[in-house]
């Protein structure tokens, strides 16, 4: 795991490669095994493929998710707010679990934050999405996933570039004074 964590990177660059079905089918198991709260599993997932509702994923907000255009594969990640008061830190469990799950697989990924961002006038990006996807009136997107093959290898952020003032133990001391 900790070495998933030390090569893990966002990329908003894909190759045009396929995501293969063996992985799509692991990549689903990990999201059914993310842990929610009481486990009210208040979570839906819609795995995306089409080249043309990815590139209108694209244009889910003004800024931020114009790399789905290159991904071969999306993860939307929706959640009935009526099953859980802590749905949207059970979406946030899922889209770290399936992060790191395609890293296992050799796929990068990064994510696209919806929650509380405008698509359109008066249509909210979840919104916006929940609509693409048919989800059903109520559900909340508040995070969709961009995974694929990259298109450049990029290193996992060094061990020097870590904020260890970050760190706290038993107290917090604010060490940017």
């Amino acid at each position: 795991m900790f070495d998933l964590l030390q090569q893990r990177r966002s990329v908003r660059k894909f190759r045009h490669h396929c995501v293969e079905t063996e992985k799509i089918a692991r990549l689903s198991e990990a999201l059914l095994r993310a842990p929610t709260s009481r486990n009210l599993q208040p979570c839906e997932f819609v795995l995306v493929d089409d080249a043309e509702i990815l590139a209108k994923l694209s244009t889910a907000k003004p800024h931020g998710t114009s790399f789905f255009t290159s991904a071969p594969l999306a993860v939307v990640i929706a959640a009935n707010p009526g099953k859980s008061d802590v749905w949207i830190e059970d979406c946030s469990i899922a889209a770290i679990i399936v992060q790191l799950a395609a890293e296992q697989l050799n796929l990068k990924s990064c994510w696209g934050q919806l929650r509380l961002r405008t698509h359109a006038d008066d249509v909210s990006a979840s919104e916006y999405v929940r609509q693409l996807v048919g989800l059903p009136e109520g559900m909340e997107v508040p995070i969709v996933i961009g995974i694929g093959y990259p298109e450049e290898d990029m290193a996992g952020h060094s061990r020097e570039s870590l904020l260890d003032v970050k760190i706290h133990r038993n107290q917090f001391i604010n060490q940017e004074e």
